[in-house]
């Protein structure tokens, strides 16, 4: 671990995929990927290879998004819809728009791991083994969870399982 600049290279594009599924925002996914790495140089004493660098990574920038939250005490924002090129009619596009806010909030009301996987995979862009690697599973566990949770989604959010 004596490079930084290397594990930078490496890792810097996951924390930042990972810090902008939870952020939603370009700019501050940025600045927060810088603040895990400055923090992780003044830390690396303290890894001990228990787990993957990248894991270690993806901890410290939840740490920092989580400390950013109570700092600003705001909720999470939303994420913006991309502008549409065919105009629908105004019936249609209430419609859609109430649609994806049901969507959204059907994903806000699933339990803690099922929500961060599907924000991870949709919102994030990560693969399913970068998935399992930052929630401390395999990458099987992470495509399992996210395909029963996008079936649940499907049902309504209506499941048997508990």
């Amino acid at each position: 671990m004596d490079d930084m600049s290397e594990i930078y290279q490496r890792h810097a594009q996951t924390v930042y995929k990972f810090l902008l599924s939870q952020t939603r925002d370009e700019e501050l996914a940025e600045e927060l990927t810088q603040e895990t790495f400055y923090q992780a140089v003044r830390s690396i004493h303290r890894f001990d290879g228990g787990c993957k660098v990248s894991v270690w990574l993806c901890q410290i920038a939840k740490h920092l998004w989580y400390q950013h939250l109570r700092k600003h005490r705001r909720e999470v924002p939303m994420p913006e819809d991309p502008p549409e090129l065919p105009a629908p009619s105004a019936e249609e596009g209430a419609l859609e728009r109430e649609g994806k806010l049901e969507l959204l909030r059907l994903i806000h009301d699933l339990p803690g791991e099922p929500r961060e996987v599907v924000y991870l995979r949709v919102f994030g862009g990560l693969s399913f083994r970068e998935i399992g690697d930052i929630c401390g599973r395999t990458e099987t566990w992470a495509r399992v969870t996210f395909y029963r949770t996008k079936e649940k989604l499907r049902n309504g959010g209506v499941s048997d399982e508990k």
